[in-house]
């Protein structure tokens, strides 16, 4: 039996309906006060500088994981950094302005440690077994009996 908490069934349907109307919406907005063409040109601009930050931030995890990996050290946060960084790249991917202020979010040093922690904080809870999980006794399946075991 697994413990914490389940992502809801709808939570994706919402995510993939609710994402493009307000990315739709954002559009439109500031195609209002910039333009059409502007707007064009300005999801452009972000896009290459987009590209060119993933491209840097990357390398850069990609070195400081080769460079822990030498040392012998557990390479944890460059892990999570380069997960982080693939999302951010999976976001700047995608055309408007809401999913590229949150790939810049990610890919940002300052502000991906924040992102860090809490994956690893929701990791460290999805995949650690709380300590009263693994007292014996009675679980789910019923009490516990102890015994031995004597062979014929």
């Amino acid at each position: 039996m697994r413990s914490g908490r389940r992502v809801p069934l709808w939570l994706p349907f919402v995510l993939l309906v609710a994402l493009p109307l307000v990315e739709l919406w954002a559009l439109i907005q500031v195609g209002q006060v910039i333009g059409a063409w502007w707007t064009v040109v300005l999801l452009l601009v972000m896009g290459f500088a987009g590209g060119w930050l993933i491209r840097h931030e990357g390398l850069r995890a990609w070195r400081a994981l080769a460079e822990t990996l030498s040392q012998g050290r557990m390479p944890h946060r460059e892990l999570a950094d380069g997960a982080l960084i693939v999302l951010a790249g999976a976001l700047m991917l995608t055309p408007g302005f809401v999913t590229d202020a949150i790939g810049v979010l990610l890919i940002l040093p300052g502000t991906r440690g924040i992102a860090r922690r809490a994956l690893t904080g929701a990791l460290a809870r999805k995949l650690l077994v709380p300590p009263h999980a693994r007292r014996p006794g009675a679980g789910p399946e019923g009490p516990v009996v102890r015994g031995e075991v004597i062979d014929p």
